[in-house]
C-alpha cells in the first residue's frame, strides 16, 4: 500500500464505518487513535467513525465497547453516533467498513468508489472477512481482537 501522507502534508484521514456507529466503528476509531498515540504518530492521522444507518444517530458508544476501551484506559464518553454522508468521501483519505454489507453500502453511497478509498478493515491483515457485530454475538472480545489486528496492520501499512 502506498504511503498516503508524506510527513510534510496534512494528516491521513481515516473514517471507520459500521452499521450503527455504537459498537465496531467507534471501537476501531479509538483503538486506532490509541495505537498511533502509542507509537508517537498521532499528528500524522485524523480518525473518526460513522454509521451506514440512521438507527443509532446521537446515541453513545455501546456499554460492551465502552468496557473494552476502558480496559485500555480510553474514555469514549463524548462520542455520539453519526451517519456517513456523501461529503465524507471528499473529507477522508480512507473509508473502512467493518463488514461486507458496510462496504457494499458505502460503495453505493459513494458512486462505486471511483478513487478506491473504501476497504474492509481485515483486508489490511490479509483476511477477506467481516468483523462480527457484537450487538448480535455479544462477544466483544472477539470483535476487539479482530479490530486490533486490522488496525495494527493498517497502521503498519500507512507508517511504511
Amino acid at each position: 500500500m502506498r504511503n498516503v501522507q508524506p510527513e510534510s502534508e496534512k494528516p491521513t484521514s481515516i473514517l471507520f464505518v459500521c452499521h450503527g456507529n455504537i459498537c465496531r466503528s467507534p471501537m476501531a476509531e479509538f483503538i486506532m487513535k490509541y495505537l498511533v498515540e502509542e507509537v508517537g504518530l498521532a499528528d500524522r492521522f485524523h480518525v473518526e467513525s460513522a454509521a451506514t444507518s440512521t438507527e443509532e444517530i446521537g446515541n453513545p458508544v455501546y456499554p460492551g465497547t465502552r468496557a473494552v476501551l476502558a480496559r485500555l484506559g480510553i474514555d469514549s464518553s463524548g462520542k455520539r453516533a453519526r451517519q456517513v454522508t456523501p461529503q465524507d468521501y471528499q473529507d477522508f483519505d480512507l473509508i473502512i467498513g467493518m463488514d461486507s454489507a458496510n462496504v457494499k453500502n458505502l460503495r453505493r453511497l459513494f458512486r462505486y468508489d471511483p478513487d478506491h478509498k473504501v476497504s474492509l478493515l481485515l483486508s489490511f491483515a490479509g483476511e477477506d472477512r467481516s468483523i462480527a457485530d457484537p450487538w448480535y454475538t455479544d462477544d466483544f472480545e472477539v470483535t476487539y481482537r479482530d479490530i486490533r489486528r486490522g488496525c495494527e496492520a493498517l497502521l503498519a501499512a500507512l507508517a511504511d
